[in-house]
């Protein structure tokens, strides 16, 4: 299996690299491991989707 850095991986997905770590310490991308202080991600991993941002609901009268 081929295997690409988080910087790597930063430049792919459009995101930070310290997000990329994020995910990576959070098991958020399946098939990584750590080789000492280097994450390796899986070469045809895909960029996992954001669950940080909700939708919010516009109260009535509000325009913001």
């Amino acid at each position: 299996m081929e295997y690409i850095s988080a910087p790597e991986a930063a430049k792919k997905w459009g995101i930070s690299e310290r997000r990329v770590q994020k995910l990576c310490e959070e098991n958020r991308i399946p098939g990584v491991s750590k080789l000492g202080y280097m994450w390796l991600i899986p070469k045809n991993s895909e960029k996992p989707i954001d669950g940080r941002h909700t939708r919010r609901k516009i109260k009535d009268g509000e325009n913001n």
